[in-house]
């Protein structure tokens, strides 16, 4: 690999200030050797600091977070819905028929391990106008614990697979219920992602109410936002049925009387 073609990583500016709350504590411990309980209780602040913006999925702490459109999107009167943890073959047809009712283009956030077993539906999605973006190479639950070689051969791993299969590179990546930790960000600059999280989510994986759902996803709906639901792992009705089809029809058509459109991620970067 070439690496001076590799995008060049540029720390937060919490980070940075991390980083120097570091080197000044390990000094003044030189310095004084008498002081260093505050020395440590400084750095210890630090990481719990570092651990709380992991923690907090829409936080830009520690890097790059699109939590809404660019404000040309805005103006245009674009959202970007976004769909998680597909494809599931029980759900993602229907919600791809949906779509097309409703002309309407989002972005998947697919599981490459899950994408491997469905090729037929992820074909689908790209031939009906979709994007196929990275969530992990299979949404491991300790994903925010990984070291930088752990995070990078995971995405590394979920970005072939899912190039391959679709033909296209994704753009976006989305961390398994948004955690992470210090060592993504350069990960993601190095892959050429860019993290997404939302502006408001539905909780639609545990929420089997579909009027709640639908409640937080259009509670001050506005050009701009990012919303964020599940064709996999979704929460079922009283009746079995995926929440996530109760809950689109009435998102696109609150949508469609807003005057808004959807598109997907990749559609704002030209």
């Amino acid at each position: 690999m070439n690496t001076l073609s590799e995008p060049r990583w540029h720390p937060s500016p919490f980070i940075q200030a991390s980083a120097l709350l570091h080197v000044g504590a390990m000094t003044a411990m030189a310095l004084n050797p008498d002081a260093w309980p505050w020395d440590l209780g400084a750095i210890a602040a630090d990481h719990a600091l570092l651990t709380l913006a992991g923690l907090l999925p829409c936080s830009d702490w520690l890097g790059p977070n699109w939590r809404c459109l660019p404000a040309d999107a805005k103006a245009r009167g674009e959202i970007a819905i976004t769909l998680d943890d597909g494809p599931d073959q029980s759900v993602t047809p229907a919600v791809l028929d949906l779509l097309d009712w409703w002309d309407a283009k989002v972005s998947f956030f697919c599981i490459a391990e899950r994408a491997l077993r469905h090729p037929d539906l992820v074909g689908e999605i790209i031939r009906r106008g979709h994007a196929v973006e990275n969530h992990t190479l299979r949404h491991r639950h300790d994903f925010s614990l990984l070291g930088s070689a752990g995070l990078l051969e995971d995405l590394s791993a979920a970005q072939e697979i899912l190039t391959a299969m679709t033909g296209a590179r994704p753009r976006f990546f989305r961390a398994p219920a948004g955690l992470r930790n210090p060592f993504l960000d350069p990960v993601l600059t190095r892959l050429d992602l860019r993290l997404a999280s939302w502006t408001r989510r539905g909780f639609d994986t545990r929420n089997s109410n579909v009027d709640s759902v639908c409640a937080r996803l259009l509670r001050g709906l506005s050009g701009g936002d990012i919303l964020l639901l599940h064709d996999g792992n979704a929460a079922r009705t009283d009746k079995g049925k995926a929440v996530i089809l109760e809950a689109l029809p009435r998102l696109l058509n609150a949508v469609a009387a807003a005057g808004l459109r959807p598109v997907t991620l990749q559609s704002v970067l030209a």
